[in-house]
């Protein structure tokens, strides 16, 4: 369908060119032009608030932008977003907005900001399927963990269920890897190198630990995870979890109870416990 006259010359007369247009076009045109504008500015000036809170803290929950707008409406504050052009965080349960003008991501494509992480893959599943893809020798939970700053497991047991990413045992833990099988075969063998780079004696000492370890009932596994792990220093949760297989915050429990004397002493043989005691036999009379 072709343009009527009048909008034809109202265009012209938006891009500046004045020749030509007759009188009575041309007086219309200008008002419709001067309402146009004026709707423009009032949707720009509406903005503008959001956008200066958005500068000023970098990251916005939805309450903060609720009120920025004057607005509780969810579908206004949507609307208004995507004027903007925003994303929503990965961690937090997308709880945290910021615009993509603002987000300085790294060479990982992340980026934190008043202690919610985004990604330019946007949510955790795509973030934490882009990054075990592409690391060299795939990825542990606790490494993505570390990189992620959230609990990645859920993430991975349903990007596995899915097909999306491949996982296979190595010691204690699980190695996750890309679903392609030429791309998870280089990731494995790479591992494997790493793993049979180690230190002979960390070995050892790894095998000592893990033996005694499994000498022991659960709260005391807890208790020497938290002692190996304050031995350690800085790093210590982490490393210990690793090796043992365990949750970073168990250890991190074990630990904290062990320093705070928190310690059920109970006895080291329980009633009853022990070889049972051997009667006397009496010569008979």
């Amino acid at each position: 369908m072709g343009q009527s006259p009048m909008f034809a010359a109202f265009l012209r007369v938006k891009r500046g060119e004045w020749a030509d247009i007759p009188r009575c076009q041309k007086n219309a045109c200008l008002a419709a032009f001067r309402l146009y504008s004026d709707i423009m500015n009032a949707i720009r000036y509406a903005l503008q608030p959001l956008r200066d809170l958005f500068q000023q803290l970098k990251a916005l929950t939805m309450p903060e932008i609720k009120s920025g707008l004057g607005t509780q409406v969810d579908q206004t504050v949507f609307r208004k977003l995507a004027q903007l052009g925003y994303r929503s965080s990965y961690s937090h349960r997308g709880g945290y907005y910021t615009l993509d003008s603002i987000a300085r991501f790294d060479e990982a494509g992340l980026w934190g900001c008043r202690g919610a992480w985004f990604s330019r893959q946007g949510t955790l599943l795509a973030t934490a399927r882009s990054l075990v893809s592409k690391a060299p020798a795939g990825c542990f939970a606790h490494e993505l963990d570390a990189r992620l700053h959230v609990s990645v497991k859920d993430a991975l047991r349903q990007l596995v269920n899915e097909g999306r990413l491949h996982r296979q045992p190595l010691g204690a833990l699980y190695l996750y890897t890309a679903a392609d099988r030429v791309r998870r075969q280089e990731q494995w063998a790479a591992r494997q190198a790493q793993v049979q780079a180690r230190d002979p004696q960390e070995e050892q000492l790894r095998a000592a630990i893990a033996l005694f370890y499994s000498l022991l009932d659960e709260p005391q596994r807890r208790l020497y995870a938290g002692l190996e792990s304050f031995k350690r220093g800085h790093g210590g949760d982490r490393q210990m979890a690793q090796w043992l297989g365990l949750d970073v915050a168990t250890v991190a429990r074990g630990r904290r109870d062990l320093l705070a004397g928190e310690v059920e002493r109970e006895r080291i043989r329980r009633a009853g416990g022990g070889r049972p005691r051997a009667e006397k036999k009496r010569q008979p009379s």
